[in-house]
């Protein structure tokens, strides 16, 4: 009896500090309110566009989008803050008030419902006991300023996701316009025809301000469309992200070495303290003879980032092509590498594409190059190519005989149903039947049925070959995978 009693002590004890520990935990949560920040993008106004250039109009809206959803978050300056803390605070104290002002009204009206004396006492009693916890809620709502989050996650709305831009409200209904979009503000433009160039304004509306905040243009011609939007749309994410840019610096070898932030172009080797908006971004570097490495970061707000970028170039192996015939043209890729037999030096360890020809014959092979230092070969075949058009026919006698097989199979089963119906007739009302006609018609529906059956099965059988022949002429002279032979 001792030990059960220490166990049962023991449980209580656990379960009641696992109580204890939940309570603290909830009671120390605070809820952040406004976790979100969305931005609604109109349809911009292609009104003085030439019609043949409408399609790169809407090529820059839709790239300028792509470019600001890359923003993770916003940070919000003390004015926004002020205006969300405000909104949320009143809201909060009006509802307070709200249900403060029903209850008392309820209680009021206790009098003319006519109850008994004893439930009117009970009724009153209980009426003001949640008056004076609504009313120490009010006072909870008026003192407590709520807690509003400082970096909300920074979204499009769910039809600019899917491409979709509404039109831009007209002067005076922006306000209206957030609210029925469920935004935190609303990004419109204007595109203009600009004596063969695009000239591109923008402007933004936040709700907290109840005004545009920005407000940017740029001149471009088509053939610097992404130079010019990268530039354009790196100022308009340092505004959407609501805070101080952030610095880059990237250092990479080779010199020559390609990067770009974002899949943006943004340079060749190093460059020194370029602005972006401050969360995640992609680095992409490659050089010509040297393996590509992608980075992702950080940035932080007014701060700058340093990074290293060192391409590790290529270890060389030499692979000699050989061909069926001492000559031939050997041509690596799309480029024309010499003539049969020919050593290449090729980038070790990765997937070369390789063609011969020769004597009106030729050969495409694929194969990994080797990582060890030997010499090696590859033995290439070469056959006729199929003349032009012949993998057409073939596909399309394919299918001709394909369609073909499916109509006399329909065709078979219904006659050899209609034969079988008519024919169970016959024998069930034999004594009775009399009608030689109906008699001579199912004789004949028995040789049309078998004729359908006979040609389903020919046309199945041809259609089977059909798709042989359409699979042979379709790969032959495709590349094929190939190995390395050591020597």
């Amino acid at each position: 009896m001792k030990s059960r009693g220490c166990l049962t002590f023991f449980l209580l004890f656990a379960l009641g500090a696992q109580l204890f520990a939940l309570g603290r935990t909830e009671e120390g949560e605070v809820k952040a309110y406004n976790d979100e920040w969305v931005l609604c993008v109109t349809d911009f106004d292609f009104g003085s566009v030439a019609e043949e250039k409408l399609v790169v109009a809407g090529v820059i809206t839709r790239k300028l989008v792509e470019r600001i959803n890359v923003i993770s978050y916003r940070a919000r300056v003390s004015p926004e803050y002020a205006f969300y803390e405000g909104y949320i605070w009143s809201r909060a104290q009006a509802a307070a008030a709200k249900a403060l002002s029903s209850k008392q009204e309820e209680r009021a009206n206790l009098l003319f419902r006519g109850d008994p004396g004893w439930k009117y006492r009970q009724n009153i009693a209980k009426a003001d006991a949640e008056i004076e916890k609504l009313r120490l809620a009010l006072e909870d709502a008026a003192n407590e300023a709520p807690l509003i989050e400082e970096e909300p996650v920074f979204r499009l709305t769910d039809g600019n996701k899917n491409l979709i831009f509404p039109a831009a409200p007209k002067a005076g209904s922006e306000y209206k316009f957030c609210a029925d979009q469920k935004a935190d503000a609303f990004l419109s433009g204007k595109i203009f025809d600009f004596h063969g160039r695009y000239h591109v304004s923008i402007q933004l509306y936040t709700v907290f301000s109840q005004s545009f905040i920005f407000e940017d243009s740029i001149i471009f011609s088509p053939d610097d469309l992404e130079t010019a939007l990268d530039e354009f749309s790196r100022r308009l994410l340092i505004e959407l992200s609501g805070n101080k840019p952030a610095k880059l610096a990237i250092k990479s070898e080779p010199p020559d070495t390609l990067v770009l932030i974002n899949r943006s172009f943004a340079g060749k080797g190093s460059s020194l303290d370029m602005e972006y908006p401050p969360g995640k971004i992609t680095i992409t570097a490659s050089a010509p003879n040297h393996e590509s490495m992608t980075v992702e970061t950080e940035l932080h707000p007014g701060e700058l980032a340093e990074v290293d970028i060192n391409l590790r170039p290529f270890d060389y192996e030499e692979v000699k092509i050989l061909g069926p015939t001492p000559e031939g043209s050997v041509y690596h890729g799309a480029l024309y590498a010499g003539e049969a037999p020919l050593t290449l030096r090729l980038p070790a360890n990765t997937l070369q594409y390789v063609e011969l020809e020769t004597a009106g014959r030729k050969g495409a092979a694929v194969f990994l190059a080797p990582d060890k230092e030997n010499m090696y070969s590859v033995s290439m075949r070469t056959i006729v190519p199929p003349a032009k058009g012949r993998v057409e026919q073939a596909r399309k006698l394919y299918y001709w005989g394909w369609g073909l097989t499916w109509l006399s199979g329909i065709a078979a089963w219904l006659s050899f149903h209609t034969y079988r119906d008519t024919r169970a007739v016959i024998e069930y009302a034999a004594a009775d039947l009399n009608n030689q006609k109906f008699i001579d018609r199912n004789s004949r529906m028995y040789y049309v049925s078998m004729g359908t059956l006979i040609a389903a099965g020919a046309l199945f059988a041809v259609d089977i070959f059909q798709v042989g022949r359409y699979l042979y002429v379709g790969t032959k002279g495709s590349p094929s995978m190939i190995k390395v032979n050591w020597k």
